[in-house]
């Protein structure tokens, strides 16, 4: 149906108008006051090409020459270079906005997909990246209202402001190189109160057939999985083998006093994805107060990600889980047994 409006000729749908103009194509929607432009969405998808483009090569960049560890220049650097480039070539706070969130996502979606970062990393990086990006991109706005039309009247492109880009990525990396190679280490203990006896919980510390407590939510998102643990022999020196849904670790008994101490040394961890986390050692401490057993469980593990400031919180919190799914399940077996020794007393 042809809408006569001046010297427009619309066109109407159900759920827009279309308005051709001679400067283009202008889309009305029915909703009262909400017009968007043509050209908002080629700045969208300009912006987020070249937010991909930029978070995908920072990248490639930050990770050469490869590291033990991630820091700086892939957390802070490259996200908010991303943003800057996008609010360069993107006009419109509006398009600039939608941009840098389509390219933050299609960053994360590709490295996930292609198998360079797993998913949980991944959420986990969200806010510090998507934070950096936002900086990034109020930087570049201010840069196009007071620096670019200078820099544009000067004859020079603006493509010379994204060339330089690389360069910052390469250099951040290369000066944060001595302390990405460097282990940080950190102690994670976590308790739980018992009505069982300490010898009641040895018995179920050293191996587990089967977890069936619910997950903490990290687990729904990434955080390996425990299934179960068999040991070989009880004494010192024993193997202890633990098997999570894709993957398992492999322990040695370095302490044995029962029942009070099982210390373990990790010897090889055998998981998918990149292991910017590692396990060197942990015990189960137990330890009777009044009615109660207490029970300890502490990991000592290694890190390589950087700024710590941020990282930290998240390695004390995946570690924390998994205690925590551990030792609710020792709760749960205890309360079992204690349920099925009293059904099967006899009454009198």
């Amino acid at each position: 149906m042809l809408q006569g409006l001046d010297s427009k000729r619309g066109i109407a749908h159900d759920l827009h108008t279309c308005y051709l103009h001679n400067s283009g194509l202008e889309i009305i929607y029915r909703r009262p006051g909400l017009r968007i432009p043509e050209k908002f969405f080629r700045g969208v998808a300009v912006g987020a090409i070249t937010g991909t483009a930029v978070g995908l090569g920072g990248f490639f960049l930050a990770t050469r020459p490869s590291t033990a560890g991630m820091g700086m220049a892939m957390f802070i650097v490259v996200p908010f270079s991303a943003g800057f480039a996008i609010g360069v070539v993107t006009p419109g706070s509006g398009s600039a906005k939608a941009a840098m969130t389509l390219s933050v996502i299609a960053c994360l979606l590709i490295l996930v997909a292609s198998g360079r970062e797993g998913l949980l990393c991944a959420i986990l990086a969200f806010p510090i990246v998507g934070a950096c990006m936002v900086a990034g991109l109020g930087l570049a706005i201010m840069f196009r209202k007071y620096v670019l039309p200078h820099f544009r009247s000067s004859g020079a492109p603006t493509g010379m402001v994204l060339a330089v880009i690389p360069l910052v990525v390469v250099v951040g990396h290369r000066l944060e190189l001595p302390a990405l190679e460097l282990t940080r280490y950190e102690m994670v203990s976590t308790s739980i109160r018992l009505h069982a006896t300490p010898e009641q919980v040895w018995a179920n510390i050293q191996s587990v057939d089967t977890i069936d407590v619910s997950k903490p939510w990290l687990m729904h998102i990434g955080l390996p999985v425990p299934v179960s643990c068999a040991i070989s022999r009880t004494g010192l020196g024993a193997k202890r083998t633990c098997y999570f849904e894709n993957g398992s670790i492999e322990e040695t008994v370095t302490e044995w006093a029962p029942p009070h101490l099982l210390r373990l040394s990790i010897d090889r961890t055998r998981m998918p994805g990149r292991h910017w986390l590692g396990f060197q050692s942990a015990f189960y401490e137990i330890s009777r107060d009044g009615d109660e057993t207490v029970l300890t469980r502490t990991t000592s593990i290694t890190s390589h990600l950087y700024p710590i400031w941020y990282w930290r919180y998240f390695e004390r919190l995946g570690v924390a889980s998994e205690h925590d799914y551990i030792l609710r399940n020792v709760q749960r077996r205890l309360q079992e047994s204690t349920i099925g020794n009293s059904s099967a007393t006899p009454s009198t």
